[in-house]
C-alpha cells in the first residue's frame, strides 16, 4: 500500500513537472501579438464573421448550415426559393457575426491594454470579460439560429444529402422522423 502511494506520488510530481515545463514555453512568441489573447487567423476570423466551430452542436445534429447549403446548392437540388431564402439566412447571419466579431477584437484589444499598461484592477476586468463572453454568446446564438432555420427551409432528403455531402454519418432514424414533420 506504501508502495503504491509512494508511485502515486511520484507519478502526480512528474506530471506537473512535465505540465510546469510546457507552461514555461506554451506562449512562447506571443507576446509580440497586436492582441495578445488572439492569434492573427482568430482576429481574421472574428472580422470576417466565421463560424469558428460555434454551431458545431448544430452541424452534427442535422441542422445544415447556410453556407454550406449554398456550396451545395446544386447536389441539394435546391428550388429557386429555398436558394432565395438559404441567401437571406446567410447574410443576416453573417452581417451579424461580422458586428459583433469586429466589437469581440475591439473589446480583446481594449483588455489586452488595461494589462499592457498595468492599469488593470478588478472591476475593470470584471467588466471587460462578461462584455466580451456575452458578445461571444450572441455570436453563437447568430450561428446556431441560422442553423435551425435551415433545417425547417430543407426538406429531410435535402438533409440526409447534406450530411452525406459533408461527411456525417447521419444515421436514418432521425430523417425519418423528419419526413413525417413535413
Amino acid at each position: 500500500m506504501r508502495r503504491a502511494i509512494q508511485l502515486a506520488v511520484l507519478a502526480a510530481f512528474i506530471g506537473s513537472t512535465a505540465y510546469a515545463q510546457g507552461g514555461q514555453t506554451q506562449y512562447a512568441g506571443q507576446e509580440k501579438r497586436e492582441i495578445k489573447s488572439l492569434s492573427a487567423e482568430e482576429i481574421q476570423a472574428y472580422e470576417s464573421g466565421q463560424g469558428m466551430g460555434f454551431a458545431k452542436v448544430a452541424e452534427l445534429n442535422q441542422y445544415p448550415g447556410p453556407k454550406h447549403v449554398l456550396d451545395f446548392a446544386s447536389e441539394l437540388n435546391l428550388t429557386d426559393a429555398q436558394r432565395l431564402e438559404t441567401r437571406k439566412i446567410y447574410d443576416r447571419m453573417h452581417a451579424e457575426a461580422v458586428r459583433l466579431g469586429n466589437s469581440i477584437v475591439s473589446l480583446e484589444r481594449d483588455l489586452d491594454r488595461l494589462f499592457a499598461t498595468k492599469l488593470v484592477d478588478a472591476p475593470k476586468l470584471k467588466l471587460a470579460v462578461s462584455e466580451i463572453a456575452r458578445l461571444q454568446g450572441e455570436v453563437r446564438n447568430v450561428h446556431l439560429q441560422a442553423h435551425i432555420e435551415m433545417r425547417k427551409l430543407l426538406t429531410g432528403d435535402q438533409i440526409k444529402k447534406y450530411d452525406s455531402l459533408r461527411g456525417y454519418d447521419s444515421g436514418d432514424a432521425d430523417h425519418k422522423d423528419r419526413k413525417r414533420e413535413h
